[in-house]
């Protein structure tokens, strides 16, 4: 059998997001990931919500369900359990995934199901129109709040840590040389992996990550995080991040400046959950790549592990008979 290509994973739909849309650039990366990664569409599921991003199951030559709102995590959570052998991938926004969808994700990543979770951040609705989202930063002007909203926004990856999350990444929809890697290493990661993805919405909130993406100042607006590696960032690679160990927080510093070297900068360790959370709560410089990767059981091995082959029979019962009122095994 020949390699599968992007374009093997691309379908003959019309592609319908708004022009510009950051949902573009991510799907291309899905289908380069998908490729690169060796995924094979019969045995690949991808699951979403409502929103602009759920759309995406649609142009991805794989199975797919377009689910209800916020339920995306519980009905790949069943196809997982269903056939452990599946690929399941699942893609929200964040009003889908953190507002209505949040007890679904909470639970899904405390249990550690081997899903790969995608969650398209351009904090707002889009797809009903512009009103302010969880993550939408105070003084946001949308119809829902037309004098600016006055709530604290949520933060995806400070949420999803806090849940317990044994995988959080991070990666701009501009990047094409890193989202598609970046996905590869979420569906690796045996567990639940969630990737914060910052989509710019251009029709309700446009440019509302010009501080972080804009390429011209991208290299002091962002840091590149990579596992056992010091945290610089910069033009020059001259600027670093230094722990406050009075204050218990990450500080820029800059070589050569105030005597710092780079035996000051800290060094970046993705198993260490504590700087995980510094990380994730940074703004400028904000960290890209991977910022947790642990390991701890996944759900759907240890659910197979406790009565194997009692539980198969049961599975196969239920579906011949629809009986759903007695699932205690034999």
């Amino acid at each position: 059998m020949n390699a599968l290509t992007f374009k093997d994973f691309a379908t003959d739909q019309e592609v319908r997001w708004c022009p510009g849309c950051g949902d573009y650039a991510i799907l291309k990366s899905v289908h380069k990931a998908l490729a690169e990664g060796g995924s094979v569409p019969e045995k690949t599921v991808f699951v979403s919500g409502i929103g602009c991003s759920s759309r995406l199951p649609y142009y991805v030559n794989t199975y797919g369900f377009h689910t209800i709102h916020g339920r995306a995590p519980a009905f790949a959570t069943g196809v997982k359990l269903a056939n452990p052998e599946l690929e399941v991938w699942v893609v929200t926004g964040d009003g889908d995934g953190l507002s209505i969808g949040g007890n679904h994700l909470l639970h899904t990543l405390r249990r550690n199901i081997d899903l790969n979770i995608l969650l398209f951040n351009n904090e707002i609705y889009g797809l009903t129109k512009g009103q302010y989202s969880p993550t939408s930063r105070p003084g946001t002007h949308s119809p829902t709040s037309p004098a600016g909203s006055v709530e604290a926004p949520l933060a995806p990856g400070q949420f999803a840590i806090g849940a317990g999350a044994t995988f959080f990444a991070r990666c701009v929809d501009i990047d094409q040389k890193t989202m598609p890697s970046l996905f590869n290493e979420a569906k690796n990661h045996k567990g639940s992996s969630f990737v914060e993805i910052l989509q710019n919405c251009i029709v309700y909130n446009k440019d509302v990550f010009d501080d972080v993406a804009a390429k011209k100042t991208a290299a002091d607006t962002q840091i590149h995080v990579r596992h056992g590696e010091p945290l610089l960032y910069g033009a020059d690679n001259d600027k670093g991040l230094r722990l406050n160990t009075k204050s218990l927080s990450l500080e820029t510093v800059t070589l050569g400046v105030d005597g710092v070297t780079l035996d000051d900068i800290q060094i970046h360790d993705e198993t260490n959950p504590t700087l995980a959370l510094l990380l994730a709560n940074l703004h400028l410089p904000t960290a890209m790549g991977v910022i947790l990767r642990t390991e701890r059981a996944a759900f759907d091995d240890s659910y197979w592990s406790i009565r194997t082959h009692e539980r198969r029979q049961k599975v196969k019962q239920l579906l011949r008979t629809g009986n759903m009122l007695d699932r205690r095994p034999k």
